[in-house]
């Protein structure tokens, strides 16, 4: 049976912050570099990193790396009618969509079969850090992959709305 794992952002998006299992044990933890740069490494209880996600300079895309900096995959936005939709391109492993109703807060990873492989939503109050439950199914996509593509979908939309917050009428 897949196991339920929480996790959270930070409200500033830089610092450590704890992974937990269902059983509130500590299973690792996310590090966010900074607010400027975006991203985060994924540490397991013995502090070595596992996974790491990041924006490329001037790049759309959240590039998904494993601790030896090997490209695991990556995340991009797609267009959608009142919804929200990526794709999550992986090195041989396949392409998989997330998607989520416009104004939901849950999220369904699918496989190219159309099988959720994962969910995951945030939990978490209004002006509270988000806190995501994700539940991950999938034989081919560890939990620490799949934290770093749920933080690239948080980046992402926190990148949307900074844009869409400054773009005001000039």
């Amino acid at each position: 049976m897949p196991e339920t794992i929480f996790f959270r952002d930070n409200f500033f998006s830089s610092g450590v912050t704890e992974i937990y299992n269902g059983n509130k044990e500590r299973i690792g933890s996310l590090d966010l570099k900074s607010a400027f740069s975006s991203s985060v490494d994924i540490l397991n209880n013995e502090g070595n990193i596992v996974a790491k996600g990041h924006f490329p300079f001037f790049s759309r895309s959240w590039i998904v790396t494993n601790g030896e900096d090997r490209e695991l995959g990556n995340l991009r936005q797609r267009l959608a009618f009142l919804a929200k939709r990526y794709e999550y391109t992986t090195e041989g492993r396949g392409v998989y969509t997330i998607e989520s109703e416009a104004f939901s807060r849950e999220y369904q990873l699918f496989d190219s079969s159309g099988e959720i492989v994962a969910e995951f939503k945030r939990v978490s109050g209004f002006f509270e850090s988000p806190v995501y439950q994700l539940v991950n199914h999938s034989d081919h996509l560890s939990n620490d992959e799949v934290i770093a593509v749920v933080m690239g979908v948080n980046m992402i939309n926190k990148r949307n709305n900074r844009s869409n917050s400054s773009g005001g009428s000039h």
